[in-house]
């Protein structure tokens, strides 16, 4: 049988290879035609993007919702977010790409800060985000200045924050996750970890079982178990969405041995079956 592929992860779209810098600006012109001005659905695991149009529009689609997209529009996507782009042709504008490690370097910790990077924004651009942004393209065009990434780095950090200003402050009371907790969503993103258990992850990250869910505890409300299976089913719902993967296939992915458990765990956590979550998804 044809096995369909689950949605790709790229380092930038297209792209499987190692990150090429210290955080990476281009042109919406620099890619986009080569794909028809269509985006296809996909995720970066270990990055986030920030997308100005400074002409033209189109829609973007993330995690299952759309949004259209004019001149002035910016739009932040966190990690490991599935999103596509249906840009109008000669669409002008900025992507910026911030490896996972720039976001967790910004200073002074902040959990409003964490909480708002989490979240995807769209909207209209503020005049000093822009600029921000314009700067950091500058630099990074700069490819034999001295300083060059300590001050791409500092731009990005201030690109971000001012993201984090302008989209969201969306409080919910959680904290932000410390290394060990990205470590944990590293190991639940990998297929390499189906069917483990909170045992299995947390001896991986090197703590106890009891301290994992602490941990989750602290910066989710959740047990260790609870967090474990709710990103499960998070990535259930990509999947369901954006492929054509069967239901059975898909349990099998996330470490579901009896299909008909993980649509009871699907339906006890979304309120509706595999299939119908998938129904509302169809064309």
């Amino acid at each position: 049988m044809t096995q369909l592929s689950p949605i790709p992860s790229y380092a930038l779209f297209g792209e499987t290879k190692g990150f090429p810098d210290v955080l990476h600006c281009e042109r919406i012109k620099d890619r986009a035609p080569d794909h028809a001005w269509h985006i296809a659905p996909h995720r970066h695991a270990q990055l986030a993007q920030v997308l100005y149009i400074l002409s033209g529009g189109g829609t973007a689609n993330i995690e299952g919702d759309r949004f259209a997209l004019t001149q002035g529009s910016v739009v932040f996507i966190p990690p490991r977010m599935v999103h596509s782009f249906d840009f109008t042709p000669n669409t002008q504008g900025m992507v910026q790409s911030f490896p996972i490690a720039i976001l967790h370097s910004i200073g002074p910790v902040n959990a409003e800060l964490g909480n708002a990077l989490s979240k995807p924004a769209v909207g209209r651009a503020a005049g000093t985000l822009v600029a921000l942004m314009t700067q950091l393209e500058t630099v990074t065009a700069q490819t034999t200045a001295p300083f060059r990434a300590q001050i791409a780095v500092g731009l990005g950090h201030a690109v971000l924050s001012s993201i984090a200003a302008w989209g969201a402050l969306q409080k919910d009371g959680s904290a932000p996750l410390d290394d060990r907790l990205s470590r944990l969503d590293q190991l639940i993103s990998d297929p390499a970890s189906a069917g483990w258990t909170a045992k299995d992850f947390a001896g991986s990250i090197g703590v106890s079982t009891g301290h994992l869910s602490r941990l989750c505890r602290a910066a989710k409300g959740q047990s260790a178990t609870v967090y474990i299976e709710a990103r499960h089913i998070e990535e259930a719902c990509r999947l369901l969405a954006f492929t054509r993967l069967s239901v059975a296939e898909i349990g099998y992915r996330l470490g579901f041995a009896d299909p008909s458990y993980f649509s009871r765990r699907f339906r006890t956590v979304q309120g509706v079956t595999p299939s119908q979550y998938r129904h509302q998804f169809a064309t």
